[in-house]
């Protein structure tokens, strides 16, 4: 957990660095423009954050769902339906975020 904060702290401070000299020091930079470029940012950052987390707790809950199969076989319809509903539901968080992230990316 350490080495992907430590690694996405990296990331965030080269796509930083890289955006605000042009964006701060520029003359012609408008607060429009940085606008524009914030919603940008927060479309793309949101729905690939939203599907990264998202698949990391589909493939938990369905690893767990698989292991408790494996442990108790006669339990598989018990444990298979709530592992169905839940991935629906976890499915579900990432579509909202895809909104969201068209409706900020319509308002550029």
């Amino acid at each position: 957990m350490k080495k992907a904060l430590s690694i996405l702290s990296i990331f965030g401070a080269a796509v930083f660095a890289a955006l605000v000299p042009d964006a701060a020091f520029a003359q012609e930079a408008t607060s429009g423009e940085l606008t524009r470029l914030g919603l940008a940012l927060g479309a793309g950052l949101g729905i690939a954050i939203a599907a990264g987390v998202a698949g990391l707790g589909q493939g938990r809950a369905t690893a767990a769902a698989l292991s408790g199969i494996a442990r108790n076989p006669g339990a598989s319809s018990k444990i298979l339906t709530p592992m169905i509903i839940g991935l629906a539901l976890i499915e579900s968080l990432v579509i909202y975020a895809l909104l969201i992230a068209f409706l900020l990316q319509g308002k550029i």
